[in-house]
């Protein structure tokens, strides 16, 4: 394949796991996919549970009293366990299943809210903040835009330097007495930068402060022990993590999560119902409310199993050789702007640029023309596109199957792209 150190073993082989690499486009061109950061393909095993789980085990959890539900309440609950192991979560039942990552991110955020405030409390209230940083998504900047506007209570950021990192000189301040959470992404979507979440929980927790922790773009490419990281919540998505749309994982420490209120109302989520009042289950189920994304979460299963069998260390240093060979050969091409770090080990895979005199859309769509498929715009991340004087920008992510070849058909493309835009 390649003599780049760090690639993962077999690659050839893996690469025959994920059926839709094998496509053809339009014009006959082979499919180069360098939108990973986007969504991650899905490979045969992802399939095949879910199809499995449907044509065989269908059923609702925890309330068919039959041998269908019994199957597939076990699946479902089976794909927990899989998750705290994959987390090295110390318990199950801090595992919660959502949506998605915006969905926790959410839950977390209103539940803050909703919570009492003051001191020894975790709810937030006039004269309290939260800081966030100004490199996150748009999901982990909304939600806390909504809850201290609605409780009176500041919002302050981390800025961020001119290569990409954040501005941690004034932590002291922005971090005080009156913080009462700090919620960040551990792997930027958009400008690659990894974070040191640690430190920041570290400076959080000797003030009182929550920590949350936005692992979208960090658990599909890097081992993620939320033990070791101290953060109080950890949110990451199914899709991007070679597993299904339409599932995600809220972690949480489960003291934090018998003290918040409940999220959603409805059922599976109570202890009892009168017409007067209603008593709540503890975690998960708590924060579980209806019928659950069954099959996604028995997919979602599948997806982290195969990338544990793989190891996730051996995961990073592909991803880590792989972006760095994305990065020299971006240097290669006149005219090319890398927004975020330039080393690669100091970044993950997702690579945000600018192609001078070309608008991003354009990039895209020529690159497409080409078979190469990655994401313009701004990639849900507006704040850190405004900080770089940027209005939107061109982004190639690597994967666990991503090849060089792939790499050089990006270059060769973005070559192509230049000529016919005469630049």
């Amino acid at each position: 394949m390649s003599d780049i150190p760090g690639l993962l073993p077999g690659l050839e082989v893996v690469r025959k796991d994920f059926p839709i690499l094998e496509r053809r486009l339009a014009g006959d061109v082979p499919l180069v996919y360098l939108d990973s950061a986007n969504t991650s393909q899905k490979p045969q095993v992802v399939i095949d549970a879910m199809v499995d789980h449907l044509e065989r085990h269908n059923a609702n959890v925890a309330r068919a009293m039959h041998q269908l539900g019994a199957e597939s309440s076990e699946a479902f609950e089976a794909s927990r366990d899989t998750v705290a192991a994959f987390l090295n979560a110390p318990s199950r039942d801090e595992v919660i299943f959502t949506r998605n990552a915006s969905e926790a991110l959410n839950l977390v955020a209103n539940t803050v809210a909703w919570a009492p405030a003051g001191d020894g409390e975790l709810g937030i209230g006039p004269g309290d903040n939260v800081v966030i940083t100004e490199m996150e998504h748009h999901s982990n900047i909304v939600p806390w835009q909504l809850a201290t506007e609605r409780k009176g209570a500041e919002l302050r950021w981390f800025g961020l330097t001119e290569d990409g990192h954040l501005d941690l000189d004034g932590i002291d301040a922005l971090i005080d007495e009156h913080t009462k959470v700090v919620s960040l992404t551990w792997v930027s979507n958009m400008l690659g930068t990894v974070n040191p979440v640690a430190e920041i929980a570290r400076k959080a927790h000797a003030v009182g402060a929550v920590v949350v922790v936005d692992a979208s773009q960090a658990a599909p490419q890097m081992p993620v022990d939320v033990q070791a990281v101290d953060a109080d919540f950890v949110a990451f998505t199914g899709h991007k993590t070679v597993g299904p749309t339409g599932i995600g994982v809220l972690w949480g420490k489960a003291e934090l999560l018998d003290r918040l209120p409940v999220f959603l109302g409805g059922g599976e989520m109570i202890e009892t119902v009168t017409m007067e009042r209603s008593t709540f289950a503890k975690a998960p189920h708590k924060y579980e409310a209806g019928t659950p994304p069954i099959v996604e979460a028995v997919g979602l299963g599948a997806a982290l199993r195969y990338l544990s069998d793989l190891g996730m260390e051996q995961v990073h240093a592909h991803e880590q050789a792989v972006t760095g060979y994305l990065l020299d050969g971006l240097a290669s091409v006149g005219g090319v702007r890398v927004l975020g770090p330039t080393d690669p080990t100091q970044r993950g895979g997702a690579v945000s640029f600018e192609l001078e005199g070309v608008h991003p859309h354009d990039v895209a769509q020529l690159l497409d023309s080409r078979g190469v498929a990655v994401r313009a715009g701004h990639h849900c991340a507006k704040p850190a596109h405004k900080r770089y004087g940027v209005q939107s920008s061109t982004r190639a992510s690597s994967y666990l199957y991503t090849t060089p070849a792939e790499i050089d058909a990006l270059v060769e493309a973005l070559g192509y792209t230049k000529s016919y835009f005469k630049v």
